[in-house]
C-alpha cells in the first residue's frame, strides 16, 4: 500500500458496522525510527477533534477509514512530545533537504506499507504535490504525456529531511537535528541564511556554541549582524567567545551600539580583551584584520619539547600553518615549518634550524601592504609586528586578501590551502 498525505485527508472515517462518525483531520507518526511509523488518526467529529490509536482502525486507504474497536475514546486530542502531526506540522512547511543543503518547501508527504505498518518514508517538493493536491494531477499527466511534457517530480527520502520552522512545537525534543550536525559550517550557514529569522532560533537553540560560531563565521556580514542580535544577549557573548578573535571583532563592530554595548560586558574578561584590543586598530591595517590566536614557542626549545607545547596548545589548523619563536621579551625571533619540527632531531635546538629572518609586517601597515606580502612569499600567515618587533598578531591569508577576491573564494580559502604544507 502506497498514497500521499494529499489523497486521505478529508476522506470519511466510518466506525466497525460502516457508519460515519467523521473526517480524516490529520495522521500522527512518532519520531525516531529511520521511518516513522504512523501511531495514530486525530478525527474531526461535528463538535471536536478526537484521537484514534492506529490499533483501532481496520482499514486506511485513499477511500477513508473503518475502525475495528466497538467503542471510541472521545477524549481532546493532546500532542506528545515525539510525536508530528503531518498535515499540521509538516504539509507547506519548510524543512532542509539534507543532501541537497537546501531549505525546500514540503508539498506533500508518502505513505508506504512496510512489514504490515503504514510508515511515513518521503517528502515530495516537486510540482507533481501541488498539483495532486489541487486535484489536477490525473488530468495534466494525460496533458503532459500527449504533447510529450515532463511533469516535474522531486522527492526527498525521510532520512534526508530535517523540519526546521517554528511552528513544529518542541522541536528540540521531537528532532534534533542530528542531519545538520554532519553538515560543513558553510553548508549550515548557508541554510539558516534561507530561514526566516523565527525560524533560525530552533536551530540555534538545537547545537552548541561552537558549532554556531563556525556557521556564523562563514556567514555574510548583513546575515551575521541579523542571527547575533536576533538571540539572547548572554547566548550571543557565548558564541563570540568561541569564535576567532578578529572574527569577533569585525562582528561586534558591525552591531548596533545598543547590541554591542549589551554583549560585550557579558563576554569573558580575558576574551573581551583581546577583541577590545582588535577593534582599537583601523580596520584596514594589519592590526585591524590580524588574530591574536598564533602559536609561539620560546627560542630556548628543542624540537620535542616544541611538538609536546603543541600537543599542549591544540591550536586550530588556521592557525598552526607555522611555528614562531620569541625570546623572553616576545621579541619575533623565528619561524619554524611543520615539515622542519617534525624531521628535526627531538634534542635538536630549534634555533639552530628556524629560519631566523622572518617575513613580518608592522601593526598598523595598510592590508594592500599585508596582501602583498603574503602574495610575493607565498605565504599561508604572515607575522604582525609592534614598533618594537614584538609579535602581537598574525594575519591568515585569507583575511589578508579579503579586498581583492570575493567573499566566496576568501571562505575557500582556509580549505584549500589547509591541504598545502607551510
Amino acid at each position: 500500500m502506497q498514497f500521499y498525505l494529499s489523497q486521505v485527508i478529508g476522506r470519511p472515517v466510518l466506525d466497525r458496522h460502516g457508519e460515519p462518525i467523521g473526517k480524516v483531520a490529520d495522521l500522527i507518526v512518532a519520531i525516531g525510527d529511520r521511518y516513522p511509523p504512523v501511531t495514530g488518526l486525530v478525527v474531526k467529529t461535528d463538535r471536536r477533534r478526537i484521537f484514534l490509536p492506529w490499533a483501532d482502525v481496520a482499514r486506511f486507504d485513499t477511500s477513508g477509514a473503518q475502525l475495528a474497536t466497538p467503542t471510541i475514546e472521545i477524549d481532546k486530542f493532546r500532542q506528545r512530545d515525539n510525536e508530528l502531526l503531518l498535515f499540521a506540522d509538516l504539509q507547506d512547511k519548510q524543512i532542509v533537504d539534507i543532501d541537497g543543503r537546501k531549505v525546500v518547501r514540503v508539498n506533500d508527504l508518502r505513505l508506504d506499507e512496510i512489514e504490515g505498518k503504514l510508515h511515513l518514508v518521503a517528502v515530495d517538493v516537486g510540482a507533481a504535490g501541488l498539483l495532486r493536491r489541487l486535484g489536477v494531477e490525473g488530468p495534466y499527466r494525460t496533458i503532459a504525456r500527449n504533447l510529450r511534457l515532463p511533469v516535474p517530480e522531486r522527492y526527498i527520502d525521510w532520512e534526508d529531511v530535517d523540519p526546521v520552522e517554528t511552528s513544529i512545537a518542541s522541536i528540540r525534543l521531537r528532532v534534533p537535528h542530528e542531519g545538520l550536525r554532519e553538515l560543513h559550517p558553510a553548508d549550515l550557514a548557508s541554510i539558516i541564511d534561507q530561514l526566516a529569522p523565527r525560524d533560525r532560533a530552533g536551530i540555534m537553540a538545537a547545537f552548541d556554541d561552537e558549532v554556531v560560531a563556525d556557521a556564523i563565521e562563514e556567514m555574510e556580514p548583513e546575515t551575521q549582524v541579523e542571527v547575533l542580535e536576533d538571540l539572547e544577549p548572554g547566548r550571543a557573548a557565548d558564541i563570540l567567545e568561541e569564535m576567532s578573535p578578529d572574527d569577533a571583532a569585525d562582528l561586534i563592530a558591525d552591531l548596533s551600539d545598543a547590541a554591542r554595548d549589551e554583549i560585550l560586558p557579558l563576554m569573558e574578561r580575558e576574551e573581551a580583551q583581546e577583541v577590545a584590543e582588535l577593534l582599537g586598530y583601523p580596520e584596514d591595517t594589519a592590526g585591524g584584520i590580524m588574530t591574536t590566536e598564533f602559536v609561539a614557542v620560546p627560542e630556548e626549545l628543542t624540537a620535542d619539547q616544541t611538538i609536546g607545547r603543541l600537543r599542549e596548545l591544540e591550536p586550530d589548523a588556521e592557525t598552526i600553518y607555522y611555528v614562531y619563536v620569541v625570546d623572553a621579551a616576545e621579541h619575533l625571533r623565528g619561524v619554524l615549518s611543520l615539515r622542519d619540527l617534525i624531521v628535526a632531531a627531538p634534542d635538536r635546538p630549534i634555533r639552530e634550524f628556524m629560519y631566523d629572518e622572518p617575513v613580518a609586517v608592522e601593526v598598523m601597515a595598510g592590508q594592500d601592504e599585508v596582501a602583498q606580502v603574503v602574495a610575493r612569499y607565498n605565504l599561508l600567515a604572515v607575522p604582525v609586528v609592534d614598533g618594537e618587533g614584538r609579535l602581537v598578531g598574525i594575519v591568515t591569508v585569507d583575511d589578508a586578501i579579503d579586498t581583492v577576491l570575493p567573499s566566496g573564494w576568501k571562505r575557500r580559502l582556509p580549505r584549500l590551502f589547509s591541504r598545502v604544507a607551510p
